[in-house]
This record gives structure tokens, sequence and C-alpha cells, in this order.
């Protein structure tokens, strides 16, 4: 047998590298706190572009503002008529200030919890919460042409569970006054919502409704999660 027939003679074939496919990942996470904040800029642009008229306020007036949110805000005159406004008015702000401080809170607040509870929970919250707000209101000014918007609502049942949890985290309000979360959410945001420069126009019904349903929340999650973060 020549030399060149014997195994250990022959070159050994060369290996074939494995073919690399594209595999799309199984999952595809979105931070529900950027949905929420865009969803909101979103509905606050269409109250800027949509057409300015005047509709019906009542029997027999009318009040002038946008189709947007005169449609998807909260009226309780008309709620049964709308009822979906009882969601949509929490995506409906009144200014550009209104919507800033609102998604600031937001993000700060829902950062914060979300890292206890996920991001399905905390859209349950939001949801809730605001929900929740509005049918406050409404119980509270049954037929009353009242145009109501915001997230307001939504936003303190948020803060309202992170109080449950945290109540001794430390915040520095203004940037200069440090104090807990507790004396913060549960007396300057409520007394806010009663004596502020603006209180006469803030839906404080909403903001207790959510805070409310924020604590209930929190409390069964702090049992659910067996431990508090101080």
């Amino acid at each position: 047998m020549p030399l060149t027939d014997r195994d250990y003679m022959r070159n050994e074939p060369p290996r074939q590298q494995p073919r690399r496919t594209f595999r799309p990942p199984n999952r595809i996470s979105l931070n529900p706190l950027i949905v929420l904040i865009a969803i909101n800029v979103v509905f606050y642009i269409a109250t800027i572009i949509a057409p300015l008229g005047k509709y019906p306020w009542g029997d027999f007036q009318q009040v002038a503002t946008d189709k947007v949110t005169y449609y998807l805000g909260m009226i309780p005159y008309y709620f049964t008529q709308r009822p979906w406004t009882v969601v949509t008015s929490m995506f409906i702000h009144a200014s550009i200030w209104h919507l800033l401080f609102n998604m600031f809170a937001l993000f700060v607040f829902g950062r914060l919890l979300r890292k206890f509870i996920g991001d399905n929970t905390l859209l349950l919250v939001y949801f809730v919460g605001g929900i929740v707000g509005n049918l406050l209101f409404l119980a509270l000014n049954l037929n009353d042409k009242i145009l109501v918007v915001g997230a307001s609502g939504a936003i303190y049942a948020i803060a309202g569970a992170l109080v449950v949890l945290v109540p001794k985290l430390k915040i520095v309000l203004y940037g200069i006054i440090p104090m807990p979360l507790w004396v913060f959410v549960l007396v300057f945001m409520v007394i806010l919502s009663f004596l502020g420069p603006q209180s006469a126009a803030i839906a404080w019904e909403a903001h207790i409704g959510g805070l409310a349903t924020g604590l209930v929340f929190g409390f069964f999650f702090r049992r659910r999660l067996k431990f508090m973060i101080y």
C-alpha cells in the first residue's frame, strides 16, 4: 500500500464554518415611561394643530377651544355621551407648562416605582389611578360643565404607591429643602391641590382619588415584596 493511501498521510478536510443566521430578539422591551410621555406629547401637539372653534356648552352656551380638547377632555355634563373621556382626558393638557410639570413628575416617580413593581404593573397603577381619580371627580361634580384634563390623577397614584414602599426616601424640594418622601407627597402635594396659586383650577378630586388608589396599591406591593427600603 503506498504511503499516500494511508490515513495518517491524508490531509484533513477543511472544517466547515457554522452558518451565522440572524435571530430576532424574542421580545422587544419598551420603557413604559417613555411610551407614556411620548403619547402625552403627541396628544398635546394634536391640541395645538387642531382647529379652533366654538362648541356647545350646555343648552344655551358655547365654549371656544380646540376640537381635540373638547372631544377628548372630560366634561361631566357630556360624560354619558363620551364615556371614553375618562381615559383620554388623562393625555390632554391645558398648556405646555402643565404638560412639562406632569411629565417631569411622571418620570421622577415612575422611574423609582418601576424598579420595584416592573413595567406592566406600573402601567396598571397609572391607568387605574387616573381612572379612579376621574370617576371621583365625576361623582362629586355630576352634570357640571367643567373641562377636566391632565395626568395628575395617574401621577398621584404612582407617587402614593411609592410613598408606601419608601416613605423615608430623601428628596430635596427645589434643590434646597430636604425632606422624606412621605412629607413631600402627603403634605406638600396634597396642600398644593387645595391651596396652590392655581388651586381654583385644580381638580383636587382627581388628585385625591389617584393618591388614595396609589396608597392601596402600595400596601399590596409592600406585602408582596415583604420588605421596605428607607
